[in-house]
Parts: C-alpha cells; structure tokens; sequence
C-alpha cells in the first residue's frame, strides 16, 4: 500500500466542491438545511484517529510501558487513515460547495447560517484528514538502525 498523497486529497477537494457548488446552485431551495451535528461528530473522528496514530506510534517504537503492536492490528489501521483520508476529502468537497453557494447569498438570514456551519464542518474534515494522515504516517515500519550507518 502506498501513502496517500496529500496533492491527490487536494484535488479531489476541489472536485467534488465544484460538483457540488454546480448542483446546489440549481437545487438549493429543494434542499434540507445543512446539519450542524457533522461538526462535532467529525471532530470527535479526528480525535480519535489522532490519539490511536500517537499510541501506534509509541508502540511501533517500542516505548517503555506500551505493548508491542501486532502487525495485522498497524495494517488495519493504515487502511483506516487511508479511507478515512479520502472520504474525509470527499465530505469535505462537499461543505466546500455548498459554502461556496452560500456566501453569495450571504445577506439573507438561512444562507448565512447555513455558510457558517458549512464552513465549520469542512473545517473538521479538514481536521480529519490531518489526523488520517497522521494515522497513516505513524502506521509506517520504522527504519532499521543498521540501514541508517554511513558506508
């Protein structure tokens, strides 16, 4: 499995955020408001990846008082940040479009409250695809001491 590339994730960002500005744009006012709770539940996912890639970590380390990670338990967890990191990209693509549709609309009273938690929750999936990346980063074999001796 190769690492996730941030560029990748930037791309797919700005994608699904046109997309998404084109369709709400013509559907807007058949639309539900934009639920707040993402923002919280989003962040509470984010937390959580970032402390479990800390405690990898210090296991893959070997860190004393941490047990020795089991390598099954580290790739799952790689495939986690993986996922997490695009999908993560893809809602964020999402909240992008729709604060992009919303601030245009910005004098109206619905629009900016709905601008608001748009930006918030793209700001937590933002926060989750540091945390995925992190997972991802931590989740890696460290180097071999002895590879790491000048020739």
């Amino acid at each position: 499995m190769r690492p996730t590339r941030p560029g990748v994730l930037v791309g797919l960002i700005v994608v699904v955020a046109l997309i998404t500005w084109v369709l709400v744009r013509q559907f807007y006012a058949d639309l539900p408001l934009v639920p707040w709770t993402a923002i919280p539940t989003v962040l509470l996912l984010g937390i959580g990846e970032a402390y479990t890639a800390w405690m990898t970590r210090a296991r893959i380390a070997r860190k004393p008082g941490t047990k020795p990670a089991e390598p099954l338990a580290v790739a799952r967890l790689a495939a986690l940040g993986k996922a997490s990191a695009y999908g993560g990209a893809v809602f964020a693509g999402v909240f992008a479009g729709f604060a992009l549709h919303t601030v245009q609309l910005f004098t109206r009273e619905t629009p900016r409250s709905e601008f608001f938690v748009s930006l918030g929750s793209f700001l937590s999936c933002v926060a989750l695809i540091v945390a995925a990346l992190f997972l991802e980063h931590a989740c890696r074999i460290p180097k071999d001491p002895e590879d790491q001796r000048p020739a």
